[in-house]
């Protein structure tokens, strides 16, 4: 009696389709080799004809490879076409773009190919990675198919169990084991003729769910390393950088819808300016200029913004140091709360991109007469000319 059933999961079943592409890389080098180390006793390399027969081992390489005669021994083979019409008592290992077995194999095959075709025979075992995979109607494998292509087609006889990852699965010969395959379609088969079970796994249905208890520890992990991760950004700008946080931020507290409305102009503009600019191929340069300009403000913006927080809760009566690092955990929770990270995010980086910009064109780096800015209350004062200004 054929028992069908589905499972949802494909877990046990991977790691044969994972040792069939294997075996395709390591034929692939074992075939190469072997086309270098062809025997200097053969008129021929790329044939055995109707009448040889050869005992040992045989290296075949070409344009198109034929096994014609007899080989007592085992059969590699590497060529734009190779076909196995004869008689091989060992294994038959080939890499090609078409392979066919239209003879005996009296061991196992093991194909790598675009089209792999049996109408012969093989008496042991069958392992074959292919776009396509055909055991004709006339052909047979005494015992395992494992197979792995995008459609497979078994019109003959195949004695134990099948093992196929595949996107088309059409049986019409008999089988006498089980079936396995990891497919998103059904298989075209009738079920008298599987002699096992029938198990069909679905690949997109292979999705793991974490337990809360999970999900709780990966948000713990990522929260920890978020607040080293910023905690040692804001330590290492409190201690290098204090008066530039310090002034930006001030800037920010001084005009913060002005800065809310040059960042947000500059996060949707500058991007689109930069890609055509960089569609014009002369302006190439400049646009991958510009936009590690923007990648270096946009993520500044998270330091400045843990310093502005900070400076907000302390109200100016700690460092620069510690003012920056609680500034950066209160901003590193808020980030990791769902939704309201996100608000958290956009907010961040359109204030701190307004107030770097507005810094930066107060400050006029490119005036020459080193114009400076007084921030405080947001109100700018030129400098004498002898470059000395009240801060």
């Amino acid at each position: 009696m054929t028992r069908h059933r589905t499972q949802p999961t494909a877990r046990r079943h991977v790691p044969r389709s994972a040792v069939v592409l294997g075996i395709v890389v390591a034929l692939t080098a074992v075939t190469g080799g072997a086309a270098a180390a062809v025997t200097t006793t053969q008129d021929d390399p790329s044939r055995i004809g109707a009448t040889e027969r050869v005992t040992g081992p045989r290296f075949l390489s070409g344009t198109d490879v034929e096994v014609a005669g007899n080989v007592d021994g085992d059969v590699y083979a590497a060529g734009q076409n190779v076909t196995v019409s004869g008689r091989v008592t060992g294994d038959v290992i080939a890499a090609a773009q078409t392979v066919t077995v239209t003879g005996e194999v009296d061991g196992d095959v093991r194909l790598a190919a675009q089209s792999a075709v049996v109408t012969g025979t093989v008496r042991r075992s069958a392992t074959i990675a292919a776009s396509s995979i055909s055991i004709a109607q006339s052909g047979s494998v005494k015992e395992d198919l494992v197979a792995a292509a995008n459609t497979i087609s078994v019109a003959g006889d195949l004695g134990r169990d099948a093992r196929l990852s595949v996107d088309r699965l059409t049986v019409a010969g008999t089988i006498g084991g089980d079936v396995v395959y990891v497919s998103d379609h059904t298989a075209q088969m009738r079920a008298d003729h599987v002699d096992g079970s029938v198990q069909h796994v679905h690949p997109n249905r292979t999705t793991y769910r974490p337990t809360a208890g999970e999900a709780f520890a990966s948000w713990l992990v990522g929260l920890l390393y978020a607040l080293v991760a910023l905690g040692l950004i804001t330590l290492a700008a409190g201690l290098l950088v204090p008066r530039q946080l310090t002034r930006v931020t001030d800037r920010l507290r001084a005009a913060p819808w002005r800065a809310a409305l040059v960042g947000f102009v500059t996060a949707v503009a500058a991007p689109l300016a930069l890609l055509l600019l960089l569609v014009t191929v002369i302006g190439a340069p400049l646009a991958l200029t510009g936009l590690l300009v923007l990648l270096v403000l946009t993520l500044a913006a998270f330091p400045y913004g843990a310093f502005m927080i900070g400076r907000l809760i302390l109200r100016g009566r700690r460092g620069p140091v510690v003012t920056a690092l609680l500034g950066g955990a209160v901003l590193v929770v808020a980030l990791h709360i769902p939704v309201l990270g996100v608000l958290v995010t956009v907010v961040t980086i359109v204030l701190g991109l307004g107030a770097q910009l507005l810094d930066i064109a107060d400050a006029r780096p490119w005036d020459r007469a080193g114009r400076r800015t007084d921030v405080r209350g947001g109100e700018g004062i030129p400098a004498t000319p002898g470059g000395a200004g009240r801060i």
